[in-house]
């Protein structure tokens, strides 16, 4: 078996060495040698040439040329030829020899067939296996049987269980093959599966995202709103009370300048004077004791409890948001799509009663008039009192 590969690599070998540059065949006779030891089919060369001298004339349409110039394919040599042109180079005979010499050993021996090497049995080392025990599935020799483990065994010739276990080695490759298509579609179309996923999701996320801002910026416009009514009641009611106290400290500041004169007046001795003072003076202290023509807050007026909102049944609606429950459907496409209109009215009907949920009618309360507390006056009237006493016990 080395002997006959050695052979096969030094055939292969000279093959190679037979083989032109140019149409990388075996040389085909005559070959010519070139003047830089390489050689060309004649037919090859004259190719070269007609290639490398498109303009020079022929004689008669023949290959012959009157000279030129062309360079070896293989090394780059330039070649001169003669007015002979290829025809004037030296023919190879050796190596048209030895290409006769390979083809006729070629046609006359046919290739030696390497056989692959026989398996001995491990039990009997000079015996070759070949038989197969079909009990125990494994293949053996001949005195395995008869003398050996296998005796009571059932037997059967190498060849047919070699073409059954191949066949039905082949029918698995064929079903391992077919499994590993499926396999590789549904793989495919796993991968679509997963881009189709990525993309329904980023759309969906987009959608739920651009909800939410529309509900966010519906409560901002409802808060505003609201905020809005609080602080244009607030203004109101502060306006009323400022004017109520400017119109008290005008009331008060008269009645210390009236106080004052009354007690201007007591400190004259002078009776007919003082009669003559006392009389429009008593009657200017009884009007400015009147406040009946001031206005007086309402106890409560300050509660602004009425803008108190019960927001429970839009916090539950709020709490209440989630996906719209749908039944996976494989059937009917008609049952789908109207799946599909059902669930689009459902949310649009809920995002309906969230706008007008949110949306509520401020009652506001009467004004109510505020008790005022005059400790002050009380506190004056005490102190004129005991000096109108302290001065009737002087006199």
């Amino acid at each position: 078996c080395t002997v006959t590969a050695d052979v096969c690599r030094l055939k292969t070998s000279l093959e190679k060495q037979l083989i032109c540059p140019i149409c990388l065949e075996m040389f085909t006779k005559p070959v010519v040698i070139l003047p830089c030891q390489h050689n060309l089919c004649r037919k090859c060369a004259n190719d070269v040439f007609q290639a490398s001298n498109p303009y020079l004339s022929t004689r008669s349409g023949s290959t012959v040329t009157s000279g030129g110039r062309f360079r070896c394919p293989s090394c780059r040599h330039e070649v001169v030829l003669d007015r002979h042109g290829v025809y004037g180079l030296q023919r190879n005979l050796l190596v048209e020899n030895i290409i006769d010499m390979y083809k006729q050993g070629s046609t006359s021996k046919p290739g030696v067939e390497v056989k692959p090497e026989q398996p001995m049995c491990e039990e009997h080392e000079d015996e070759k296996i070949n038989i197969y025990c079909v009990t125990c599935s494994a293949p053996t020799c001949s005195l395995c049987k008869v003398f050996g483990a296998h005796k009571d065994c059932e037997v059967a010739p190498l060849n047919d269980i070699f073409n059954k276990q191949k066949v039905e080695l082949a029918d698995c490759v064929s079903m391992l093959v077919g499994n590993n298509e499926r396999i590789q579609a549904i793989v495919s179309q796993l991968e679509e599966t997963c881009r189709a996923v990525d993309e329904n999701s980023r759309r969906q996320k987009s959608k739920v995202c651009e909800t939410f801002d529309h509900l966010f910026a519906l409560l901002e416009e409802k808060k505003s709103e609201m905020t809005v009514k609080i602080n244009a009641e607030q203004e109101e009611k502060l306006d009323y009370i400022r004017g109520l106290r400017r119109k008290y400290t005008e009331h008060v500041d008269g009645t210390a300048k009236l106080l004052e004169t009354a007690i201007q007046t007591m400190d004259e001795s002078e009776m007919a004077l003082f009669l003559q003072m006392a009389k429009p003076l008593l009657q200017k202290i009884t009007e400015g004791s009147d406040t009946s023509h001031l206005d007086k807050v309402q106890h409560g007026y300050e509660n602004m409890d009425h803008f108190t909102a019960n927001f429970e049944h839009q916090r539950r609606a709020l709490s209440d948001i989630d996906f719209i429950k749908r039944k996976h459907t494989t059937g009917d496409p008609a049952k789908l799509q109207k799946q599909i209109c059902v669930g689009k009215t459902r949310r649009s009907k809920f995002e309906a009663e969230v706008k007008y949920a949110l949306q509520f009618v401020c009652c506001i309360l009467c004004i109510r008039a505020n008790r005022v507390y005059h400790s002050s006056w009380k506190n004056l009237n005490s102190s004129v009192k005991s000096r109108c006493d302290n001065q009737s016990g002087a006199q």
